[in-house]
């Protein structure tokens, strides 16, 4: 018995009246006590009440909240609850709620220290985690988007969503202006070029303004040297291409009188300072035809070279790998004619743009983590340790994944509307992917070894990712080994199991190597499978390396598409071809205008 200090965080309130008003139970170990709170229409604030109770409850278990309804369901978004109790509980008990209390349902909220299944002491925590897991899966459901990959939410609109899984209202703000900003830049530069004619590479320039960056005006100036050709496969939007070549591909065929080339790659093999980017992921994917007109695709690869001062440059380019119909494809070299060469870096360019929205950022980020969000929600109850450490990086994953499938790459979404690999392509070319998808590739220590990129100076994104992975690692092993103190402790919980087996077996579809599964049975391997979806070295960390880098980069000028010629079939100028990037349009832009709203949303 005594005086209750009460703090109440509030996020959000759907509509906000002068007071609303809130019924709170304090759950103790002897007792309960109901209280009645009016909150103001506040967001983001703490108020502090204080209620007299005239009986001890003893240790506080669990809060219980109920908003009183009103004509208007005014919903409220709760971030959390304090108690402080009077005496020797003066030190505040924390119960988290991060969701919305609407209708008028009782919303149950356990104090918020973590436990594992097998340490409750009360068997009334163990009772809400039931509960709570129950209604979950109810809300959870997983859905099929597409044959051959990674499931989904059960959601065809952000509508359908759980309440707790969409954005709050600053967010979803955000995310909408965001779009319509860059639907009206479109718009007016459209209308600014509408009655122009583009028959040089400077005039590209009628189109960059609106937003810019340094970086995207250093762009600008030096799109078309190597040097920068180069750097962006180390440093650039999609960084996770490039790897040192352990032997010459067996596709780059060298035709005779190239005896000189072959033997400079040689030279470079030996020493350890030759690369190659390789897209033969596109080989054979079929291309859209936006508005009656049909598209291109390349599959290139690119040797390239590292200098002793730490620049990468471009070698040689072949466009398309052996065919039947031609065993021998033309190569690129820097010494053909400029306008040539700078075509085979564009073709290059619009295949990297391809595999990186696609491959490294929509499957490789935004799918894989929507697996874990689901199998999050529907198998780790909110006391779960490992709950706890990832719903900060999954909250709004649902939701944007949702809005990518009904606008971004649905029928008749913007890539099929504007993107070389829509139409369908986009869906063989997941499937590829998804087939090529292993734990090891989601690892950065371990991709970035395999592709031999380790202890290179000029390697700027390895080292930073190297970095990052190590600070999160050693903040996840850390919580990781409170409660996991031997390799039976994992085997023995059965939430832990049935998350690894939610991921692996349902919402992988079976097409992993099974590492994840196998990672669960062991401490040692389970500290690796935490960082992983707790950097969302997934949804947050690589998101941010691969989603943000790319709008100062993506300009039509460097990241161009879609083409509507096929690729030259030999170097030097081809009949009937324009300047290089003039059949890019103003389109290009709709694809860079939707992946920044995302970015910054």
């Amino acid at each position: 018995m005594g005086r209750y200090r009460i703090g109440v965080a509030t996020g959000a309130w759907l509509f906000s009246g002068s007071h609303n008003r809130v019924q709170l139970w304090l759950v103790g170990a002897r007792g309960e006590a109901r209280l009645e709170l009016r909150l103001r229409p506040a967001r983001g604030q703490e108020e502090e009440f204080e209620r007299d109770v005239p009986k001890d409850l003893g240790p506080l278990q669990f809060v219980k909240l109920r908003k009183h309804h009103s004509l208007v369901d005014d919903a409220w978004f709760c971030d959390c609850i304090t108690v402080r109790g009077p005496g020797a509980c003066e030190e505040a008990t924390f119960f988290p709620c991060y969701r919305w209390v609407q209708g008028q349902d009782v919303l149950s909220l356990p104090e918020g220290t973590a436990r594992l299944a097998g340490d409750n002491a009360l068997d009334v925590f163990q009772k809400h985690r039931e509960k709570e897991l129950k209604e979950r899966r109810r809300l959870y459901c997983w859905a099929t988007w597409k044959e051959g990959l990674p499931r989904t939410i059960a959601a065809e609109r952000q509508d359908d969503l759980p309440p707790n899984s969409r954005f709050h209202e600053e967010k979803r703000l955000d995310f909408e202006w965001a779009l319509k900003a860059g639907a009206l830049e479109t718009v007016l530069k459209r209308v600014y070029t509408l009655l122009s004619s583009w028959s040089r590479l400077e005039d590209f320039d009628q189109i960059f303004w609106g937003q810019k960056s340094d970086l995207a005006e250093r762009v600008h100036r030096c799109w078309r040297d190597d040097e920068l050709f180069g750097y962006q496969f180390l440093n650039g939007a999609n960084p996770m291409v490039l790897r040192r070549s352990a032997s010459l591909p067996s596709r780059l065929v060298l035709p005779s009188g190239t005896e000189a080339l072959g033997a400079q790659l040689e030279r470079e093999l030996q020493s350890g300072s030759l690369f190659e980017a390789d897209f033969s992921l596109l080989d054979g994917i079929p291309a859209n035809v936006i508005r009656g007109e049909k598209q291109y695709l390349a599959a290139p690869l690119v040797m390239l070279q590292m200098r002793p001062e730490g620049k990468l440059l471009p070698v040689v380019i072949q466009i398309q790998p052996p065919s039947p119909s031609c065993p021998a494809p033309p190569l690129f070299l820097p010494s053909d004619p400029p306008l040539a060469w700078l075509l085979a870096k564009i073709w290059v360019r619009n295949s990297d743009f391809q595999v990186h929205q696609l491959q490294y950022h929509l499957l490789s980020t935004h799918l894989v983590a929507e697996v874990i969000a689901v199998a999050t929600m529907r198998c780790l109850p909110g006391l779960h340790p490992v709950f706890k450490l990832l719903i900060p990086h999954i909250r709004y994953t649902l939701e944007i994944n949702t809005r990518a499938r009904s606008q971004l790459i649905s029928e008749g979404g913007i890539f099929d509307k504007a993107v070389s690999t829509g139409g369908g392509g986009h869906v063989h070319l997941l499937r590829r992917a998804m087939a090529q998808l292993t734990y090891r590739s989601l690892c950065p220590p371990d991709d970035l070894a395999a592709r031999g990129l380790l202890g290179i100076p000029s390697a700027l994104y390895a080292h930073d990712a190297l970095r990052l992975w190590e600070i999160i690692a050693r903040y996840v092993q850390g919580i990781v080994r409170l409660f996991y103190h031997r390799d039976d402790v994992v085997r023995g919980d059965p939430e832990l199991q049935a998350w690894c087996r939610e991921i692996t077996e349902v919402g992988l579809c079976q097409a992993q190597d099974r590492a994840t599964h196998e990672a669960s049975e062991s401490r040692s391997h389970l500290l690796l499978l935490k960082t992983i979806p707790d950097t969302q070295g997934l949804s947050s960390a690589e998101t941010l390396a691969i989603n943000l880098y790319c709008h100062p980069l993506a300009q039509v000028t460097d990241a161009p598409n879609p083409p509507q010629h096929g690729g030259p079939i030999r170097p030097g100028p081809q009949p009937g071809w324009d300047v290089p990037g003039s059949r890019w349009g103003s389109r290009a832009l709709l694809v860079v205008i939707f992946l920044h709203a995302i970015q910054t949303g």
